[in-house]
């Protein structure tokens, strides 16, 4: 018999919108027009920003926030490559190939 596991790409994707949001610095989590506006409608909102590609076992995931004015972008960016790493291997054993960050703008409230 061979058992298997499969865990969805929305479920990938809203662990590392959790742990991007659990970033020190991270305003928000930046996504385009169509995630914005399933956003607004209502639906589950923590993957916005996140795109996941898999090769194999291993994950790319690219994530694009809004860093809060003040804080030092290149540590920000490198603290998130190292959550998003560290909680998917933690909570689906999948490992990250790559994490990319795009800071895609400043808050300055």
């Amino acid at each position: 018999m061979s058992d298997s596991i499969h865990v969805s790409d929305d479920v990938v994707s809203s662990i590392a919108g959790l742990a991007v949001t659990e970033v020190d610095g991270v305003a928000k989590l930046t996504g385009d027009i169509t995630r914005d506006l399933i956003a607004k409608l209502g639906k589950n909102n923590l993957s916005n920003g996140i795109k996941i590609e898999k090769e194999e076992d291993l994950l790319t995931v690219n994530v694009s926030v809004e860093i809060k004015f003040g804080y030092n972008i290149m540590e920000v960016s490198k603290e998130i490559q190292e959550k998003v790493r560290q909680t998917l291997l933690t909570m689906t054993g999948l490992e990250c190939k790559t994490v990319n960050v795009r800071v895609s703008g400043i808050d300055f409230a």
